[in-house]
């Protein structure tokens, strides 16, 4: 009896099977090469090794961020608060000018342990403390009011004269700063926009403390003490917010964009006082 697996279907059928295995065999690396591509394209690009030279970039920061760093609005007014307190008491207590200097050390400790309390850098905590005692031992000695106001104005001239010689010799303090906080050198230098923008926001501090200094020298001379508190005071906190947010805006304005978020990520950590 004939096998009805064996007519002509069955080999067809058989036939085709062959031809099947055969196609298949000779596509397999192409398929295989297809499926692979595909795999990759949907698993996420390996991060580039950063080389081991290169000094590691510090976290994404933002401009909020930045303005925190220099301790927000907190900060400046931690600028004037021994002053106003030295001017009220000085003012209420007919001129007592031990007693005055005497509250305005003591506002200025009391900054100091509010700064402590926030987790400021060091230097920000006893900056201003260590400036207020320096201005109350002078006025000490002297046993004149006004003299509080001599390491200010010193301190301007210096500053003033400082910022403007480094703009002059194409040398503007605030690019040598960033070469040193990003770990890049004078390469700045070589960017024409860098330098404008650097030399910009340097001038912009030249113009506070030259402003500084002209409305307090004639006061101070005058012997005008409440008016020279009051630009004291007044040249101080505005005055320095002011002058920082132009410098920021001239700076953010000059750089490219990304090299204005490396810039800002370096100082903005170097401020909070981490390395990273």
């Amino acid at each position: 009896m004939a096998d009805p697996h064996s007519g002509p279907h069955s080999r067809r059928d058989q036939v085709e099977e062959n031809l099947e295995e055969k196609l298949v065999e000779i596509l397999r690396p192409e398929l295989d090469a297809a499926e692979h591509e595909l795999t990759a394209d949907q698993q996420p690009a390996p991060e580039p090794e950063q080389p081991a030279d290169e000094p590691a970039k510090p976290a994404q920061t933002t401009d909020k961020d930045f303005f925190h760093a220099l301790g927000g609005w907190g900060a400046l007014l931690d600028i004037g608060l021994p002053w106003i307190a030295f001017l009220i008491v000085y003012g209420a207590s007919d001129h007592d000018l031990r007693l005055a200097l005497i509250v305005a050390v003591g506002s200025a400790g009391l900054v100091a342990v509010l700064r402590l309390i926030r987790k400021q850098p060091l230097r920000n905590v006893f900056g201003g403390f260590v400036g207020v005692l320096i201005s109350a031992w002078v006025a000490n000695r002297t046993g004149d009011a006004k003299d509080v106001y001599v390491p200010g104005l010193l301190t301007n001239l210096g500053y003033g004269a400082l910022y403007l010689i480094t703009v002059l010799i194409r040398w503007p303090l605030f690019g040598v700063l960033y070469g040193v906080i990003t770990q890049t050198g004078t390469a700045w230098r070589k960017d024409p926009a860098m330098l404008k923008g650097f030399s910009r926001a340097t001038m912009v501090f030249v113009g506070l403390f030259a402003i500084r200094l002209i409305v307090q020298v004639p006061l101070y001379l005058a012997g005008y003490l409440n008016a020279l508190g009051i630009a004291k005071v007044g040249l101080g906190l505005p005055f320095y917010a002011l002058a920082l947010w132009m410098a920021y805006a001239v700076l953010r304005g000059s750089l490219p964009p990304d090299k204005w978020d490396e810039a800002r990520d370096h100082v903005t950590h170097l401020l909070r006082g981490n390395k990273k």
